[in-house]
């Protein structure tokens, strides 16, 4: 019997261990790539054993279905070269898939630090563009890829595939106890393994994320799991609750409220909890509003904010404007960006509301108040306006016109996103002239797109930067081609300005300059707090010349920018009005499923299913170090990881 139901067994047995060798060989193969991250050979055991849990988990999910099928299936004649056919085309196809978001993980952990996750799902929706990017930027690394991916299914997935089902052919000749036993026996242990615990909730990240660098445990688990997951997260739309942990509604209220630094008078709606009205610091004539929202500009390229010296504009800006030397995004996609700047919305675990379907109407955002106040409201955008959902976005919560590539009178240079800034530019003058001539006051919305990979910017538009030898050897290829783009996004905007200041649209319109975020978010933390700051300027208002030097978040601006334009602040954001606030900085990141609330205590990070942790914070040298928790700042992280999630299921952020 023992030798009937090792015949029966050895089909998956053989299979699993290909698989947890594939899988563990990626695994260590990414470690090693990223050394750095490990600071001791118990951080690489830990991670390998967690690894396989995961990997025995997915293997579970993979093949528990085919082990339920099987049994009948091969006990009907005229079913079993069906069923063959299937459980073949099956394993291959989940066996290349494995495979093949391995081989894709390189490029994406360049980019984002982290495994292929939401991000990866999302931009599956947008094919043509992301085939674009990938065939200027990266055809050489999709070229190598596709031929291991090739080289991989004819050495491994097809041998594997074939071996699996010639021995489950062999699986009707078995007693009906063997079979009994065997079905029993592996039913059990794929259950088993797709829990991957006996207690009382399944395995998830949670319980093998163990380090302190948010790369580390995301190479815990493999990239099928990590996708999946996020799939999984996406049909859910993920409730901060479940993630962080909850609190009672009235608390959650009471302390962002609190927060905000108003009086409680000013929240005058019993339904609407953050509902507000709030008189501006300016009192003069309503001015105009451009918001030139600049792609993937972080801090770490504007010599300004002690970065490298690539943008001479930006920096002349900061000495012209209101500059802020310590505004950090709430994300790490151009979505959560105008999430937090055109709505004021806190960022949460789900996707930014751009995307989402209870905010495409009826939502606040600074065009729906504006245009309620007599403004005419505009976006301009060089590439497709359907992409990330914005069109539908911002036609439905206040903007009444989009400009965007189809309208851009014989743009000089178009790449893969579109065209260039300065076409961009040179349209957004002509529509800015058109608007004042209207006689009414216009809000516009302005956002770039040269500075995205694969960084296609005009030939000799300008001077590459003069790298040291040892910045040479510290950029590759790919950065220093980022760092061009960075120019000549930079040299886009400062002939742009120059160009507004000699129009009449200029004396009466104020402009905000700012980044939707950070190029990269990468580092050893669970949150790599440098890569989310970025530069933001704004330009005639009464604080000219000056600097904001306490931290601030993209969700302060919105609030911010209605008082300095003599608006009326009647509105659920929670941002600070920076003109009138007394409290101290604050400001909200989200990364993956983390999320950081940095104030002048430290930084708190609430991870999924695991307890607050708390950091002190050199921003000169990037360096976290952990402390004691700091339990009353914990609660005011947590209220506000939650109220985004409490906001968008009860209808709290409606205009």
């Amino acid at each position: 019997m023992l030798i009937d139901l090792k015949k029966h067994l050895m089909p998956y047995l053989v299979l699993t261990l290909c698989v947890l060798g594939v899988l563990s060989t990626f695994r260590l193969g990414f470690s090693l790539w990223q050394y750095q991250h490990f600071s001791n050979p118990n951080a690489l055991l830990n991670l390998l054993i967690g690894g396989l849990r995961i990997d025995l988990s997915t293997l579970g999910y993979l093949l528990l279905i085919p082990a339920l099928i099987s049994p009948l299936a091969l006990s009907i004649k005229a079913l079993k070269p069906i069923w063959l056919a299937c459980l073949k085309s099956y394993l291959v196809l989940i066996l290349t898939i494995l495979v093949f978001l391995e081989m894709a993980t390189p490029m994406f952990i360049e980019e984002y630090g982290l495994r292929p996750n939401r991000l990866f799902v999302e931009y599956l929706v947008y094919p043509k563009e992301v085939f674009s990017m990938l065939m200027s930027g990266h055809s050489a690394a999709v070229f190598v890829t596709l031929i291991l991916l090739v080289a991989a299914i004819k050495l491994i997935v097809l041998p594997l595939a074939n071996y699996f089902v010639f021995k489950t052919t062999g699986q009707t000749h078995a007693t009906a106890k063997v079979k009994l036993v065997a079905i029993l026996l592996l039913l059990a242990a794929l259950m088993l393994f797709a829990r991957g615990t006996l207690g009382h909730r399944p395995i998830n990240p949670a319980y093998v994320f163990f380090s302190n660098d948010a790369l580390v445990n995301s190479l815990t688990l493999n990239s099928t799991y990590s996708v999946f997951h996020a799939v999984k997260a996406l049909l859910n739309e993920k409730n901060a609750s479940k993630l962080y942990g909850a609190m009672p509604e009235r608390e959650v209220i009471n302390i962002v409220r609190q927060e905000t630094g108003l009086p409680t008078s000013v929240f005058t709606l019993p339904n609407n909890p953050l509902f507000k009205i709030q008189q501006p610091s300016y009192l003069g004539a309503k001015k105009n509003l451009v918001i030139i929202l600049e792609e993937s500009l972080g801090a770490q390229y504007v010599k300004r904010l002690n970065g490298l010296p690539l943008t001479p504009n930006i920096d002349s800006l900061y000495q012209q404007g209101w500059g802020f030397d310590k505004l950090y995004a709430t994300g790490t996609r151009s979505v959560r960006g105008i999430e937090a700047v055109v709505t004021g919305f806190t960022p949460t675990p789900a996707r930014a509301v751009v995307k989402l379907d209870k905010s495409q109407k009826g939502f606040f955002t600074l065009a729906s108040l504006l245009q309620s106040e007599g403004y005419n409201t505009q976006f301009i955008y060089g590439g497709e306006s359907h992409f990330d959902n914005m069109k539908s976005f911002f036609l439905g919560n206040g903007f009444q016109t989009i400009v965007d590539f189809d309208d851009i009178d014989k743009p000089n240079f178009v790449g893969s996103w579109g065209a260039s800034d300065q076409d961009v530019f040179t349209q957004a003058n002509t529509e800015l002239n058109k608007l004042a001539l209207q006689e009414k006051p216009f809000f516009s919305l302005i956002f770039t797109s040269s500075n995205h990979d694969p960084f296609e910017i005009p030939n000799g538009a300008i001077k590459p930067f003069d790298y040291t030898p040892s910045q040479l050897a510290q950029y590759d290829d790919k950065e220093r081609a980022r760092h061009k783009a960075i120019q000549y996004a930079d040299l886009a905007l400062g002939e742009f300005i120059n160009t507004a200041k000699t129009q009449s649209y200029w004396q009466n319109t104020l402009f905000l300059i700012v980044a939707d975020h950070d190029a990269r978010a990468l580092g050893q933390a669970l949150v790599p707090v440098n890569n989310f700051h970025i530069p933001a300027i704004i330009l005639n208002s009464e604080f000219d010349n000056q600097s904001y030097k306490a931290i601030a978040s993209q969700i302060d601006l919105a609030p911010t920018l209605l008082s300095l334009m003599g608006v009326t602040n009647q509105s659920p954001m929670i941002g600070r009005d920076l003109t009138q606030s007394t409290t101290t900085g604050r400001a909200l990141m989200q990364y993956a499923d983390n999320f950081a609330y940095y104030s002048d205590k430290g930084i708190t990070i609430l991870q999924p299913g695991k307890k607050p942790k708390m950091f002190d914070f050199n921003s000169a040298d990037n360096y976290m170090s952990e402390k004691l928790l700091d339990h009353n700042e914990a609660k005011v992280a947590l209220a506000h990881a939650l109220w985004g999630s409490l906001a968008y299921q009860n209808g709290w952020h409606a205009k």
